[in-house]
């Protein structure tokens, strides 16, 4: 090893020039990288739920499930299959391999439905749910018109937040929830039904046939050309009242055309309310954002904020927008605090070193050679497609005591061959040559313990290996400059220094002089400290089952779930009273924001 510094001190300005490109480099990854809560996780599974109105768990399972299954069961990377199947409802759970993308997982599932498709009963449809960490909306906002008029509000809503939004790079889905619907209701008169040998697939084949517009050409002359299209919308309740009725029966000769108004009340009204959302007592509309795999949490959040004001205008009428949930302010004062404490155990290795070494010289080669660690990381990072989460910048703050080691050995050993009067070139090649072996054993030892992490298979792996590989490039991009860019940093910058006694710094020989008095010490206990190491393993091992086991540790972020369950028979007024009671009940809490 100690060959790359002889080629490091041959090559200093290349070394130099490397060197700045790194750091340039590493602060434009920096820039650059993702910034996310956790690492992106897709789990590779799905479920095909499937539909098939009234009919019995038996028949489900032998016309949908097992035609379904049979059907999944050869696709590539599948790993398990479970079937569930009840009263007019068949639903198979899927698991892939890890490492199979949530997208390739529902197209290799759709493409399995569309081979047995024309199997399947006419009433049955199949469809693929999948989802992933990132599924969970990255922010959601409460939209509230001022003067009441939500139905209007939710109407807008719909048709102008995709649009807007979906200008933010990064955004999968825009949902507008919350907004009153409509519906047709359709009041059945049975008698007149029966009397006209109607059913009711009748009307719903009816509905169906009727309302298509298609396009069947075009007409074209002097002054241009028009498209054509066949059919009328069915957009109104007369039309839908005016749709004829066939039976199935032949009907008798002169026996007028049955319609739907003869058979059936139609209404158009409001559909039953299920829910109702309030924000800080107001009824409310949420527009629910989520993110592609590859999207960044910060810069999505930071683009929905920053189109709300436009939002407010184009909705032309006064309205409240209130965020109630928000990933990013949380990711950024996580990344903020975790770089605080990563810049501070930073200076305390870099003061300790200037302490220990007394040499302002020595530690500015350390404060050089540390960051340009990091910095080939940051490098590593954007190369592998990571982001800056609490996993890596975790990794990266465990990093920095560990890096500092090599480049310490380094500078401490040249120091002390310098101290002995020796030529500069000479003291830094014997410095190297002494320690090369060992820095590059520790370190490689050191990698050995973390890179297995990110071999392993499942949920675990795919959430530790940003974590290993962070831990383990740092590590190596250490041991490279200590062994090329801190040699060609003390031969530039460090010359035969003053001479101490023992060719160590006061502290460093005090230390020194106190270790050996407590080996000697011992010398004649061995007995002793072996028991109280095992002592210390047993007790440790004893303390293993009072540890609670979770696969996250709770995180804390101010935000609060209350549920309330109401007693059977209690009115939907009643529940909704005693909901706003409870509400103001949480607003009277002081630093409710």
């Amino acid at each position: 090893m100690s060959l790359i510094s002889k080629l490091s001190l041959a090559n200093r300005a290349v070394v130099a020039l490397i060197t700045l490109i790194v750091g340039v480099f590493g602060f434009l990854s920096v820039g650059a990288l993702k910034q996310e809560l956790i690492p992106s996780i897709e789990i590779p599974s799905a479920a095909i739920v499937t539909s098939y109105p009234g009919a019995s768990p038996e028949v489900v399972d032998q016309q949908v499930s097992t035609l379904i299954e049979n059907a999944v069961i050869g696709l590539e990377g599948l790993e398990s299959t479970t079937a569930t199947s009840s009263t007019g409802l068949s639903v198979l759970r899927v698991s892939f391999q890890f490492g199979t993308s949530t997208t390739d997982a529902t197209d290799r599932l759709n493409a399995a439905i569309s081979s047995i498709e024309s199997a399947l009963p006419q009433d049955a449809s199949p469809r693929v749910i999948s989802g992933s960490f990132d599924s969970v909306p990255i922010i959601v906002l409460a939209v509230s018109a001022d003067n009441g008029d939500n139905e209007a509000l939710g109407a807008a809503l719909e048709k102008l937040a995709p649009s807007l939004f979906q200008q933010v790079d990064g955004i999968r889905d825009i949902a507008v929830s919350g907004a009153k619907q409509k519906r047709l209701n359709l009041e059945l008169n049975q008698v007149a039904l029966a009397q006209a040998g109607l059913t009711q697939r009748d009307i719903a084949t009816a509905l169906s046939a009727n309302g298509l517009v298609l396009p069947v050409g075009s007409l074209t002359d002097t002054n241009g050309s028009i498209s054509i299209q066949m059919g009328t919308a069915v957009d109104t309740v007369a039309i839908v009242e005016s749709l004829p009725l066939i039976s199935s029966t032949p009907a008798a000769p002169g026996q007028p055309v049955v319609t739907i108004a003869d058979v059936a009340s139609v209404t158009y009204e409001d559909a039953p309310v299920t829910s109702i959302a309030r924000t800080n007592g107001n009824e409310s509309i949420a527009i629910s954002i989520t993110k592609t795999p590859d999207g960044n949490s910060v810069a999505v959040s930071q683009g929905v904020q920053d189109l709300i004001p436009e939002l407010k205008t184009a909705l032309a009428q006064d309205v409240t927008v209130v965020t109630i949930f928000d990933q990013a302010p949380f990711i950024q004062e996580s990344i903020k605090d975790l770089t605080v404490e990563g810049l501070l155990g930073l200076g305390a290795a870099i003061l300790i070193i200037l302490i220990f070494l007394l040499s302002v010289k020595s530690t500015l080669i350390t404060a050089i050679s540390i960051p340009t660690s990091l910095l080939i990381t940051f490098i590593g990072l954007q190369l592998a497609d990571y982001s800056l989460n609490l996993l890596t910048l975790g990794a990266l703050t465990i990093a920095i005591g560990r890096v500092v080691d090599d480049s310490i050995v380094v500078i401490e050993n040249i120091n002390r061959h310098l101290s002995y009067g020796e030529e500069r070139r000479q003291a830094v090649l014997t410095a190297v040559k002494e320690v090369a072996g060992a820095i590059t054993a520790s370190t490689i030892t050191t990698v050995a313990v973390f890179l297995p992490i990110a071999l392993v298979s499942g949920l675990v792996g795919e959430l530790f290996r940003p974590f290993a590989f962070t831990v383990s490039i740092a590590l190596l991009a250490s041991l490279l400059v200590a062994l090329t860019v801190t040699p060609a940093l003390c031969y530039l910058m460090l010359h035969r220094g003053v001479s101490f006694r023992n060719g160590d710094p006061p502290l460093v020989h005090w230390l020194k002089h106190r270790y050996e008095k407590l080996l000697r010490s011992i010398e004649g206990s061995a007995k002793p400290v072996i028991f109280t190491t095992l002592m210390a393993v047993l007790i440790g091992m004893a303390a293993l089952p009072l540890f609670r086991i979770e696969f996250v540790p709770e995180l804390r972020e101010g935000h609060y779930i209350v549920h309330m369950t109401a007693l059977p028979g209690t009115s939907e007024s009643e529940s909704l009273r005693i909901g706003a009671k409870v509400i103001q009940t949480i607003q009277s809490v002081d630093r409710v924001k």
